[in-house]
């Protein structure tokens, strides 16, 4: 399904029955990445999987993108279908406009979960960022990214010079404790503690300042420690957090 939005086609898919769960998912991923953590949609919840402007299925005719942007985005989905809100998954840059969406709109985000999502860009992310190219990604990455972006080439090097871009951008993502302490969502923190990217003290630094946050560190992970064998894992604990379980057996 495709709406336009804030001068973008937006895609989305919605899958399975109950209630929404909204999943956004990292830079350089789609929509559909969801179904690497979960074979089928987890009982009980309807998943809509939007595409991040310029991701997937979704377009980016100016080039512009920030974070702040695609919150912007899925809160005018969210409108589009009635939910005044829901609870959310967010992965890495999906995390983070998540807490975009948490911060401009408390209201809308009723729980989530952010996995690898840094409240600020550290140095040697910049770095990485500066350098963002083909051969940093390798070629089996890259035939991922074929296959997930369906504008082909000049989308994919859209999404390089953007990522080589947000080395410079120091006001998107950039959560204050004050900012952060404005977020109503009762948060579950995950972070792999062997993250090349976000050393595990942004991890810390959420805890602190987020009001009604937990946090779980996963021994020997690193970025997005939610697929592969991670992934049963990540359904067992974070799929009860989101039912509003958590406490209740113990009570």
């Amino acid at each position: 399904m495709i709406i336009d939005v804030n001068g973008i086609e937006l895609q989305w898919t919605v899958t399975g029955e109950g209630e929404p769960l909204l999943w956004l998912h990292g830079l350089m991923g789609a929509g559909e990445d969801w179904r690497h953590v979960f074979p089928e949609p987890p009982t009980g919840f309807s998943v809509i999987a939007p595409d991040l402007r310029g991701h997937g299925a979704s377009t980016n005719p100016s080039g512009d993108f920030a974070f702040r942007q695609c919150a912007q985005d899925v809160l005018a989905l969210l409108a589009h279908l009635n939910l005044s809100a829901v609870k959310a998954i967010g992965l890495s840059g999906g995390g983070i406009t998540l807490l975009h969406m948490a911060t401009m709109q408390p209201a809308s985000i009723d729980t989530m979960v952010l996995i690898s999502a840094p409240p600020y860009f550290p140095a040697q992310v910049r770095q990485i960022q500066r350098q963002f190219s083909e051969t940093i990604l390798g070629d089996e990455e890259m035939q991922r990214m074929r296959a997930r972006h369906r504008h082909g080439t000049p989308q994919i090097q859209q999404l390089f010079e953007i990522t080589r871009r947000l080395a410079d951008s120091y006001d998107d993502v950039s959560f204050t404790p004050p900012y952060l302490a404005t977020i109503r969502a009762q948060t579950l923190i995950v972070f792999g503690d062997r993250d090349p990217l976000y050393p595990v003290s942004l991890a810390f630094e959420l805890r602190n300042a987020i009001p009604d946050a937990h946090l779980w560190i996963i021994p020997n992970a690193g970025h997005g420690p939610v697929f592969g064998e991670h992934a049963p894992g990540f359904a067992k604990t974070a799929l009860p957090f989101l039912r509003g379980q958590w406490g209740k057996e113990s009570a």
